[in-house]
């Protein structure tokens, strides 16, 4: 909250600021009752729906809303992209290979070319080195085996009903460096579980993972697969992986990542739960790209924190880590960390989100001392984020500088979709330029501003409310040196100080001092503009409203203690409906300009006058 932009509030008083003046500020003998516009003030009064926004209105809570693993199935179509590889209808098989695991003796093969496959009790390997595409198909059970595959053409391996433990190393380990095709077999249930240590390693070969390839893994099938990672990852690939449609995934990982795929984690669909719980390990992770673009996608974390010898610094466990960049074009996404510092979406890069549901709560508290720190995010990007449309809540429960719920070292653009969200520090905080252009805001700080932009602050439009806390913090705020507009939207800042916005503005706007938990209604004559319930705790006196309605120079009614009633609510801000009569009402002369100022607790009688 910059400071500079504050100047003293006449605490107990309701007052328009316009044009950079206290010229406006109402005093007690600026009126002798409260009916100065309305011709009667014991009658409703119906209003119209102003065009606001691009995006849908919400009911929901961000306060409230729970994450948790989900392993039943979705209806999903699986629709074939003819010219794209993954998909494994555009591959044919010339070999098939059937091999049986068993808990009474030695593994068993039988198909085609069985000659390629070695077997010492359940420890399996096939090794192909001719020409066919073959598809293995694994079945049976094993407590002491594994499956290891060399190949250098592309492959399937097919889950059916396979149960594998190898106490020594990687349930599955694919040698090969070309695509595979994990296929779960329909209707069948796969169980994959590594040991605490891998002695079964060998020095020439990777082995990151009680699920590891060289290659690509692409997932599909409706079948279930669960992994029990107890020493590394989950699945790795250090290539890409991918899921399709139909799959169920689940991987509970104790001591690395869940799902990590070095240069990509594609989700184009399917059930996915991730069980973190290791040291500062992560849901999914990439150098490169995650993109999800369908499915349902659930991530736990609970680990503690660590310090980073390389970046001299603490890091922390996050729902998903990517280094290069993260999609999120549909679908939908639940994340919970649990952990000091915990993180639910954590880029080194750009981070946009087109579509879908994003959900994400982090519980853990800051970390600083003399060797560094590491705070909770909700999203966070190193580069720019930009939300296009979906819905995304985020809600931070931890406290702490830095614990913000989204937050960009980039700008911030928020075009179209739903945004709310809900911290302790800054519920939305931009290094840079900060623009919202369209969609549902909401941004709510208990302990700092609604909206934070180091640099200038653009609302040209959609539907923002920006609660911050007690003075001196701003509902919304623009750093010193710069400013904030506001060209279009509807606009609701409040918080203990209030930010001035440019003359510059195309949107004329109010600003007056309220009771925390009041109901305010403000009105062009008889016409309900808005209503508008303050928080009623956590936060300051200090409100602005901005509307297209609203234009400079003219005069408004507000409402105070008034009942609003139908209409299109979010977060208490209610359009499009009726307003009745109130406690109190006073004239409010809107402008493009408004002075920054400090709110003060609001005080004295009851009398006219007193908000």
């Amino acid at each position: 909250m910059n400071k500079k932009h504050l100047i003293s509030m006449a605490a107990a008083l309701l007052f328009a600021v316009t044009a950079c003046t206290t010229d406006d500020s109402w005093e007690e003998n600026s009126w002798t009752d409260n009916t100065t516009t309305t011709s009667d003030d014991n009658t409703t009064t119906t209003g119209s729906t102003d065009d606001v926004a691009n995006g849908s209105s919400s009911e929901g809570d961000v306060t409230s809303f729970t994450v948790a693993l989900n392993r039943n199935a979705i209806s999903e179509s699986v629709t074939v992209d003819s010219e794209d590889d993954d998909y494994i209808e555009n591959t044919t098989f010339a070999k098939t290979i059937t091999i049986t695991f068993s808990t009474s003796g030695e593994a068993t093969v039988s198909g085609d070319d069985e000659w390629i496959v070695s077997i010492s009790g359940n420890d399996v390997i096939a090794t192909n080195t001719g020409k066919n595409i073959i598809k293995y198909v694994l079945t049976g059970e094993t407590t002491d085996g594994f499956f290891k595959l060399y190949s250098s053409k592309k492959q399937a391996i097919v889950l059916n009903g396979v149960k594998i433990t190898n106490p020594d190393g990687a349930a599955i380990n694919n040698q090969s460096k070309k695509r595979t095709f994990i296929v779960l077999n329909d209707g069948s249930k796969n169980y994959l579980t590594d040991g605490t240590s891998y002695s079964d390693a060998v020095d020439s070969e990777d082995m990151k993972a009680c699920f590891f390839s060289e290659g690509q893994l692409v997932f599909s099938g409706s079948g279930y697969l669960e992994v029990d990672a107890n020493c590394k990852a989950g699945i790795r690939s250090d290539d890409y992986v991918r899921t399709m449609p139909k799959t169920n995934l689940y991987v509970d990982a104790s001591a690395g990542n869940g799902i990590r795929g070095n240069d990509a984690v594609i989700v184009t669909g399917g059930v996915i739960n991730v069980n973190v719980t290791g040291t500062a390990d992560k849901g999914i992770s990439t150098d490169g790209e995650v993109r999800i673009d369908g499915g349902r996608t659930s991530i736990l974390t609970s680990g503690g924190y660590e310090y980073d010898s390389d970046d001299s610094d603490y890091s922390a466990c996050s729902g998903i880590k990517a280094d290069s960049i993260i999609n999120i074009n549909g679908g939908e996404l639940n994340i919970k960390s649990t952990g000091i510092g915990g993180k639910g979406i954590n880029c080194d890069d750009k981070i946009n989100i087109n579509d879908g549901i994003v959900r994400i709560i982090t519980t853990g508290k800051r970390q600083k001392d003399s060797k560094g720190s590491v705070s909770p995010k909700g999203i966070k990007a190193d580069g720019d984020l930009t939300i296009n449309g979906g819905q995304t809540l985020v809600r931070l429960e931890g406290t702490g500088d830095g614990t913000e719920a989204i937050e960009s070292k980039g700008e911030i653009h928020i075009e179209a979709g739903t945004v709310e969200c809900y911290s302790y520090d800054d519920a939305i905080n931009s290094k840079k330029n900060l623009y919202v252009d369209g969609g549902y805001v909401y941004a709510r700080s208990y302990n700092n501003d609604g909206i934070d932009s180091n640099m200038n602050l653009y609302i040209n439009g959609g539907v923002v409310i920006a609660e911050g806390a007690a003075q001196p913090e701003c509902g919304i705020d623009a750093a010193e040196g710069y400013s904030a507009f506001i060209n279009g939207g509807t606009v609701i800042a409040v918080g203990g100080g209030m930010q001035a916005i440019s003359s510059s503005s195309k949107q004329a706007s109010i600003a007056v001092s309220a009771s925390l938990g009041s109901t305010i209604g403000l009105l062009s004559g008889s016409t309900a503009i808005l209503g508008y319930t303050l928080p009623s705790n956590n936060s300051g006196t200090a409100l602005m409203i901005s509307s297209p309605s609203l234009k400079s120079g003219s005069t408004y009614t507000l409402r105070a203690g008034c009942s609003i009633s139908g209409g299109t609510s979010f977060y208490g801000l209610t359009t499009g409906c009726t307003i009745g009569s109130g406690s109190q009402s006073v004239d409010v002369t809107a402008s493009t300009s408004i002075s920054g100022s400090m709110g003060g607790g609001m005080g004295g009688d009851n009398r006219p006058g007193r908000w």
